[in-house]
């Protein structure tokens, strides 16, 4: 009977149609929000029927269609322009959206939404970011609809304020765009089913400033394991110390990071470690990134076609990020790579890792420069974080097992899905009268 009861649940498919619909083309893979939807897109392929609409920007990424052809049913390309920001006076002051959502009021996307969503009755819509989110909000429809946040915007935006050097104009039309975005928040927690932040410290701040109530899971980000493999590469450690710093290089966040590590922490560093070496490897570095290059031992590369080599020269990775939202894939790539990690408490928030087993933390200048002294200077200690670091990412930050965990979040009975012919039974129904 046991046997039987088996194989009868191994039949059974817990199985939805979702529409997946994104702000971008998430490939080719060379930004931590492109890794994060494309990995955790094919998770949903596993075990859903799953449609994708995506929006390419002047038509950036469409090449890549076939790709998602591999594992999703149909798949929709939506060519676009974005408009121009709008000044301030009338458009943007009488306009209730913030301007960094109402950016993505694009023409013609409306329609080509309805298109698809009438071409198939949908059970669920799973969403990227809030800026998609008013699609949905004049619908007479409603679907159950999932956001899943590569960060949390009001959070982003507070923190990013409160860290970077903006002139008074851009302060003062940023605070109206973060009084706008608090309301729009609220909105779209009541819209919405289920948000699907990061980490926890993502979730806690939702739930203390945007809803108490609102519904919130937790996946974080993770590494392709069979990509960021050690083994396919020769262990290959620089001769001298040598640290990295990667990422975008035109994201704020990281903006700031080097900024404060060249201010307040580098030099302290080098009078304990006079022969170290730098590596900033991320694609489209600011002028104000690209001019670190001036200092000795320091070496901004630009964008690099494969990162693994920079991982394996270096002795121990940095992430001195003060502005959070999300979570870091430096971090996970580091890990999956055996490369040991530096991180403030901000870098390396939602991964559950600690301090002294898989990774260094520190949060002040001092004790940043020490924590990288540590790691250049004691090889047992690094030794230790590699081996506990990638034993972390085997276990619990896999892209596999993360894709797993958001497609177990779709079932029909969380969603209420009214009954249909033929039903879609969840293992949950039968089980219990077995």
């Amino acid at each position: 009977m046991g046997a039987r009861l088996s194989d009868y649940l191994e039949s059974i498919q817990l199985e939805m149609k979702l529409l997946v619909f994104y702000p971008y083309v998430p490939y080719p893979l060379n930004r931590g929000a492109h890794y994060r939807l494309f990995h955790l897109l094919k998770g949903l392929a596993r075990d859903h029927e799953v449609d994708l609409l995506a929006l390419s920007e002047n038509g950036e990424g469409s090449e890549h269609l076939g790709t998602f052809q591999e594992f999703c049913g149909r798949v929709r390309f939506f060519k676009f322009k974005h408009p121009s920001w709008a000044k301030l006076f009338p458009r943007r002051l009488l306009n209730t959206l913030p301007s960094t959502i109402a950016h993505w009021t694009i023409p013609g996307v409306e329609g080509e939404l309805n298109e698809m969503l009438a071409s198939a009755e949908y059970d669920a819509v799973h969403i990227c970011d809030i800026v998609l989110a008013q699609y949905f909000m004049k619908k007479n429809k409603r679907w159950p609809l999932v956001i899943d946040r590569t960060r949390v915007d009001l959070q982003y935006q507070l923190m990013e304020q409160s860290r970077m050097k903006f002139f008074a104009k851009s302060r003062a039309l940023n605070l109206e765009n973060i009084a706008k975005l608090f309301f729009y928040e609220r909105a779209v927690a009541r819209l919405c089913r289920l948000q699907v932040v990061c980490g926890p410290d993502d979730k806690a701040f939702a739930r203390t400033y945007i809803d108490r109530q609102l519904p919130i899971s937790v996946i974080p980000n993770g590494v392709d394991l069979d990509y960021f493999n050690p083994d396919l590469m020769p262990k290959q450690r620089a001769a001298r110390p040598t640290i990295l710093f990667c990422g975008a290089m035109d994201y704020n966040p990281n903006v700031d990071a080097l900024r404060w590590y060249f201010d307040e922490i580098h030099e302290l560093i080098k009078a304990r470690v006079p022969e170290l070496s730098v590596m900033i490897v991320g694609k489209d570095p600011l002028p104000e990134v690209s001019v670190y290059a001036n200092k000795p031992g320091v070496h901004v590369t630009g964008g690099v076609p494969d990162v693994r080599p920079y991982y394996r020269q270096a002795w121990t990775q940095i992430v001195p990020i003060r502005i959070g939202g999300g979570t870091r894939l430096k971090i996970v790539e580091s890990l999956g790579m055996k490369t040991a990690v530096v991180s403030t408490s901000t870098g390396a928030q939602g991964l559950g890792l600690k301090h002294g087993f898989d990774v260094l933390l520190a949060d002040t200048a001092v004790d940043f420069a020490d924590q990288v002294v540590r790691a250049l200077k004691d090889s047992a200690l690094r030794s230790r974080l590699e081996e506990q670091g990638i034993e972390s990412a085997r276990s619990r930050l896999s892209w596999s097992g993360l894709g797993q965990q958001l497609s177990d979040l779709y079932s029909p009975d969380y969603f209420a899905i009214p009954e249909k012919t033929p039903r879609r039974i969840s293992v949950h129904e039968v089980a219990p009268s077995v």
